[in-house]
């Protein structure tokens, strides 16, 4: 039958089931599909941080959100349009979540009387009417999947696990998705079980046909193509960004990139990615811990090559000691803080952007670190890039900031062409500098006081290594008082002349009479711009801007902050970089601080702001 195509802007669906039901994959497939057809997009997996919590529980429910649309976007969105709940525990964990007319599907087999009290309710969500306000589709998702599949040479319990492909093409077919290259994804996926292939392929094509002939469904949905700038455009999420961006830094700077990593959620995709990248001369070590994979990293930086090292909080915590030697040392490191919630294991699989102030001050003595934060999934690569030249340039460790949310979430992103990519000069001293041909190792540059950078190896230029305090330009060993204070001096000295290297802050101030400015750094960028503009289409005027320096700040951030009357720093955090700015420059930052394990909602900011701005 005929059935009616609605053209909307914009949808945000959520897939919602036990860890074992396949939503991050099925979550992966839909996005890969939206983002071929051209939508702007932003995602949100979100799983538990047990392996494999008990099944038909709440703690075990693992969701993918995705806000997908014909406009530029900046979040996940706020709430589920649509969900889809595979079993009553996915349907209790997101209920709350879910605004009054939104579209919910669920999966009526797993609705037994067991099945509903282990997931908490007192009586069937289905059948007692609290589920009044909300657009209820029940789907008989397993028992269907399995009658599509009564022809293939395969378990009961393997159909069954296709119920997740059975609903992915109910969902292709709601939202007019292409369906072909799922198909070839579960064919190239199953390639060693051609059976189980089959049954995947046929379930996703059940799932299809079923919204297009059942009467359960009787209007599918169209989203147009976004107007994004001509190029060549992949989805990315973070980690993949930021591990791309290491490799673009290290090819354009002529050096081999080394990673040292010990795996730890939510930072071990980077080291899974660029082990796949030894064509370009990346080398991957995964060690027995978080102090032995440092001190390799900086051992290939001492060799002359890139080393970086990746963690999250906990793990950066044991690198501290060896972050303080690349400090004395002065060599290129790259450290990688994918931050998660805390304090010790915390909330492995949350985000969380609260080590700032342990990567700034994170360790003994007088140890200055430039510190930059990404904004976005795709970002994280222009941040990795950035972290590279930083350390390369000025001879220091450096660290770069990302989170579970940027990690693990994606949008679009336009490949960059390789000529626009900056070049890095690494430049090897390959000569005596000192009089009568001796080796000075820290003679320092003029411009950037970076020390020069020696290959071991290299004729004439043999030097004492080690953390015990170096004597100025020769590098002997040194108790002097005053060469202490000199050297201490002088590595603040360099990481704060880095800041005459940064661009002028951009603001955002469109009518240019704001008087309230919102500040954020990292994840925040998208909920802070997406906040923004509901503030502006209000009629309220606000001015927005977004560091990705951390350390040094940028050199004109006080004056832009003393132009506006209110300063609002939204933080996931209990007010770390608010904390910074009142000392540094004694301005009344007003604080909106959270620690969720969440980012913050759109439509939660707005309320903020737009009290604030009334309020001047």
């Amino acid at each position: 039958m005929q059935k009616e195509v609605k053209r909307l802007d914009r949808v945000v669906i959520r897939f919602a089931g036990d860890s074992g039901d396949g939503m991050q994959l099925t979550g992966d497939r839909f996005t890969a599909e939206t983002a071929s057809f051209g939508n702007d997009l932003s995602t949100l997996p979100n799983f538990p941080a047990e392996i494999r919590a008990p099944a038909g529980t709440v703690l075990g429910v693992s969701s993918f959100q995705l806000h997908f649309a014909d406009h530029d976007i900046m979040t996940p969105g706020d709430a589920p349009d649509v969900l889809v709940a595979m079993n009553p525990a996915a349907l209790r964990a997101n209920q709350g979540d879910l605004p009054a007319g939104a579209t919910v599907i669920v999966n009526t087999d797993e609705f037994t009387t067991r099945s509903v009290a282990k997931a908490g309710y007192a009586s069937n969500p289905l059948e007692d009417g609290s589920l009044s306000q909300f657009q209820v589709q029940a789907v008989p998702l397993t028992s269907t999947t399995v009658r599509a599949l009564e022809e293939f040479d395969i378990s009961k319990k393997d159909a069954e696990r296709a119920k997740n492909m059975f609903a992915l093409g109910l969902l292709s077919w709601m939202y007019n998705r292409t369906t072909e290259s799922t198909i070839t994804f579960l064919q190239e996926k199953f390639a060693r079980k051609p059976e189980i292939a089959a049954a995947n392929v046929a379930a996703f094509r059940a799932g299809y046909n079923y919204g297009d002939t059942t009467e359960a469904f009787a209007v599918s949905y169209e989203i147009a193509p976004a107007p994004l700038p001509a190029g060549t455009y992949r989805n990315i999420s973070g980690n993949p960004a930021l591990a791309y961006g290491l490799i673009a830094a290290a090819q354009r700077a002529g050096l081999e990139l080394f990673l040292g990593a010990y795996p730890i959620t939510p930072a071990s995709d980077i080291l899974h990615e660029l082990a796949k990248h030894k064509r370009f001369g990346v080398r991957t070590f995964q060690a027995e811990d978080e102090i032995a994979g440092i001190g390799a990293a900086l051992g290939a930086s001492f060799g002359g090559g890139l080393g970086v090292t990746t963690s999250s909080g906990p793990g950066i915590a044991l690198k501290s000691e060896t972050i303080g030697l690349a400090v004395s040392l002065e060599l290129p490191l790259v450290i990688c803080d994918i931050q998660r919630g805390g304090p010790s294991t915390g909330l492995p699989t949350k985000t969380e952007q609260s080590d700032l102030l342990q990567a700034l001050f994170g360790r003994n003595g007088e140890a200055p670190v430039p510190v930059v934060a990404a904004k976005s999934p795709s970002d994280c690569f222009y941040a990795a890039m950035e972290a590279v030249r930083i350390a390369v340039t000025y001879r220091t460790p450096v660290f770069l900031l990302s989170d579970g949310y940027l990690a693990n979430g994606s949008e679009p992103w336009q490949v960059p062409s390789v000529d626009s990519l900056p070049t890095i000069e690494p430049g090897f001293i390959r000569e005596p500098n000192g009089p009568d041909g001796t080796y000075l190792p820290y003679l320092r540059d003029a411009e950037t006081l970076a020390r020069p950078w020696a290959v071991p190896g290299t004729p004439g230029l043999e030097h004492r290594i080690g953390g015990i305090e170096k004597a100025d330009r020769t590098g002997a060993i040194s108790y002097d008082p005053d060469n202490h204070d000199f050297m201490v001096r002088t590595r603040q000295a360099k990481v704060d002349g880095i800041a005459r290297s940064l661009p002028p802050l951009e603001v955002d101030d469109p009518t240019g009479d704001a008087k309230v400015l919102v500040l954020g750094w990292g994840s925040t960028y998208g909920p802070i711009g997406a906040a923004c503009r509901r503030v502006r289409r209000a009629g309220l005027s606000v001015a927005q801007a977004h560091l990705r320096h951390l350390n040094p700040f940028p050199d004109d951030l006080g004056e832009i902050l003393r132009r506006y009357d209110r300063v609002v720093v939204p933080e996931m955090n209990l007010g770390q970089l608010g904390m910074l700015l009142r000392a540094k420059y004694l301005v009344d930052v007003i604080g909106y601080n959270q620690v969720r394990g969440l980012p913050f909602r759109a439509a939660e900011l707005a309320e903020v702001f737009k009290g604030v701005i009334t309020d001047v």
